[in-house]
């Protein structure tokens, strides 16, 4: 897996929804990082050079703002991949820089959408706030207190009487995105435990 990984990242540095170098974008790039922070924690070499790549596209995603974009040289700022590139710079070894920073500032400023019952309308919400949670609590700190007690407030009052959330994609997505939220101070992810 590491091997296919490795030989399907693109020139820029991300990968894309196939196993081919040509694409890339932020929404696949944050899931192959955690891949490769996973494997090597399990003791599987990881190439230097695929995460120096990986970091580079995350970092060329920055965009003025100080949020990220979708894909390297297109589109705006989102919040979404604001969360999971800067997820991915914690994951690729990154813990400090203009662009975590900014990533972090980026994300405060649209705490009230994000961690409010329904999200305010925005797309993306578990999605997002899934990426979220782990940035914040990676960065740790007064953001994390702050944020997790928002969201986990918010993700109480949006649960339904027979116990799932639902959202665009489904209540099976929903209530699985929800219950991975909430259980990140217990560090079950194995990509967050110690």
């Amino acid at each position: 897996a590491v091997k296919l990984i490795v030989n399907t990242q693109n020139k820029q540095g991300g990968w894309r929804y196939m196993p081919i170098p040509q694409d890339a974008d932020m929404s696949v790039t944050i899931c192959q990082t955690m891949a490769l922070r996973a494997a090597r924690n399990a003791g599987i070499k990881v190439p230097k050079k695929t995460v120096d790549k990986a970091i580079e596209y995350v970092r060329k995603s920055h965009a003025s703002d100080g949020g990220f974009s979708y894909a390297y040289g297109g589109g705006g700022s989102t919040f979404p991949c604001t969360a999971a590139a800067v997820a991915s710079l914690y994951y690729t070894g990154v813990y400090s820089g203009k662009e975590l920073d900014d990533g972090i500032r980026y994300m405060l400023r649209q705490k009230s959408a994000f961690t409010t019952a329904g999200g305010g309308g925005f797309g993306h919400f578990f999605y997002g706030n899934y990426y979220s949670a782990q940035a914040f609590f990676l960065a740790g700190g007064q953001h994390w207190k702050d944020w997790f007690t928002a969201l986990r407030d918010c993700l109480v009052k949006m649960q339904n009487k027979d116990g799932n959330w639902v959202d665009g994609v489904g209540p099976e997505f929903a209530t699985a995105m929800a219950l991975i939220i909430l259980q990140v101070p217990n560090r079950y992810l194995p990509i967050l435990e110690k």
